[in-house]
């Protein structure tokens, strides 16, 4: 009897194998996965110049390469004390292993994230298992853990079983909820796919010829007494164990997923060889990234950040149109207007179009050599200006450098420890709460008369200015300079007749 319901159970198994591979025949991996998986592991596995090829496969995508370094940066990999800036020096440093996890991993996030299944269900899992990555990353770089890579990968692939379910199968997982009731999809596995969703992620990891470490870390390992020695293999698998039923916890964010990831914590630090505060510690940072990057759990309050969003488009597009019709009244004041209205009107303009905390407009005394800001909008800046002078005399920081190149500066991260040196001391002293600037400098017959300067406080939020803003500055800037030169001329001219 017992023989016979194993071999209906992995009969039953088997068509639901060969029912998934239909579905991913038919609809195509994930979108990209399988081709990048391909890629990459090609690229680990390369014989002639390996290290070369795993850089090619990285930087043959921007988004890729960007998140790579950003990670190779990252405290993970602070023991190296080094920047990498070049993905050729992140694999010599690291190894082309390690990068290949690397790639492998952010490669899946960005898929998961850009997918957009039809099945609300299918975005869900997939969240998630990006939550899971983010609390085993966090948890890694804690205890500088061998191969940290390998613990994001492990942790994001651990529920591939209910991913692949939800995005190939989802008329199966509705009879695993009618089965079982919802939440408990696991335990209905067995009876209903004849095999668990464990097995079914291991299964689509090897169908797309993942690395067994990989497929090893993906087992289900609960916690054992506080005084086991776990080989790496396992000790990946613990953690991506905590670390899936952790992000499943933290999803709502609510009271009782509080207390089940305390729980977590204490069950599974002795088995990690972490004290459970350093855990709670790492889980709390994984959270916080998480409110910031996941679209749809509700610890990332979905809809405020989706008013927000729309009242930051509705802003930006008033924005935008007080800058064209800025531009458009000092067009029609050029031919009358004094270079100190025209720059009155732009400065005017400036601030309200982009919404800055505070804008000033600094001109240049040739006579005393120095720049000096000369009228402003904002709180408190006018109180500042005896503290917003300089020399004209070149120095290597963001000021002068927009004034030798002639060119809009945007800088969106001010606070940037590795930007500090590229600030004036003067800028310290009276503009250093600002958290992004723009300076649009005012050259006349090739030679810097002025700029025009604006920032944003951490009160608004982070912004990227667009190409049609940066067009819209130019053609502010450029009436600005054509009002400065024809003054300049005038001046000129009587000079030449007296």
């Amino acid at each position: 009897m017992k023989q016979k319901a194993q071999t209906i159970a992995a009969a039953n198994a088997d068509a639901t194998l060969a029912l998934l591979w239909e579905r991913v025949r038919r609809q195509g991996d994930m979108p990209g996965f399988g081709k990048a998986i391909s890629a990459i592991l090609g690229a680990m596995r390369g014989e002639d110049e390996p290290a070369f090829n795993m850089t090619r496969t990285v930087l043959s995508d921007p988004v890729l390469t960007q998140r790579v370094l950003r990670l190779a940066n990252s405290s993970m990999y602070s023991a190296f004390g080094q920047h990498i800036n070049t993905i050729t020096k992140a694999v010599l440093v690291l190894g082309t292993e390690a990068i290949g996890h690397l790639a492998l991993g952010l490669k899946l996030i960005e898929e998961l994230s850009n997918s957009s299944p039809d099945s609300t269900i299918a975005h869900v899992e997939m969240e998630k298992a990006v939550l899971a990555g983010m609390v085993a990353q966090q948890v890694a770089a804690s205890v500088s853990a061998r191969d940290p890579e390998e613990a994001v990968v492990c942790s994001m692939l651990h529920t591939l079983g209910r991913m692949m379910m939800t995005f190939y199968m989802p008329e199966r997982w509705e009879a695993l909820q009618r089965h079982g009731g919802a939440g408990n999809e696991d335990a209905s596995a067995p009876e209903v796919l004849g095999l668990s969703l464990e097995s079914l992620g291991r299964a689509a990891a090897e169908h797309w010829g993942l690395p067994k470490n990989l497929v090893n870390g993906m087992r289900r390992i609960e916690p054992g007494p506080p005084d086991i020695q776990l080989a790496h293999e396992d000790w990946l698998a613990a953690l991506s164990t905590m670390s899936s039923q952790c992000a499943a916890s933290l999803w709502h964010d609510d009271p009782e997923g509080a207390a089940g990831v305390l729980a977590l914590a204490h069950s599974y630090a002795p088995m990690l060889k972490v004290a459970p505060g350093s855990l709670m510690v790492a889980i709390g940072k994984a959270k916080e990234a998480a409110a910031a990057d996941l679209t749809i759990a509700p610890l990332a309050k979905p809809a405020e950040k989706r008013a927000r969003q729309l009242a930051s488009t509705r802003m930006r597009a008033e924005g935008n149109r007080i800058l064209i019709s800025g531009v458009a009244d000092m067009r029609d004041t050029l031919s009358s207007a004094t270079p100190g209205q025209m720059m009155s009107m732009a400065l005017e303009t400036v601030y309200q179009g982009l919404d800055f905390s505070r804008a000033a407009a600094f001109l240049r005394n040739r006579r005393d050599g120095t720049y000096s800001a000369k009228m402003g909008f904002g709180e408190g800046i006018t109180e500042l200006f005896p503290l917003m002078s300089f020399d004209d005399t070149y120095q290597p920081n963001v000021f002068h450098a927009a004034l030798t190149s002639d060119r809009v500066i945007f800088i969106e991260n001010a606070k940037d420890p590795k930007f500090a040196t590229k600030l004036p001391f003067w800028w310290k002293a009276s503009l250093s709460d600002a958290r992004s600037f723009v300076i649009l400098p005012l050259c006349a017959n090739g030679q810097p008369a002025g700029f025009i300067y604006g920032d944003w406080d951490h009160t608004f939020p982070a912004i990227q200015l667009n190409q049609a803003e940066f067009a819209l500055l130019n053609d502010l800037r450029a009436l600005v300079v054509r009002a400065v030169e024809r003054r300049q001329q005038i001046e000129l001219d009587a000079v030449q007749r007296g």
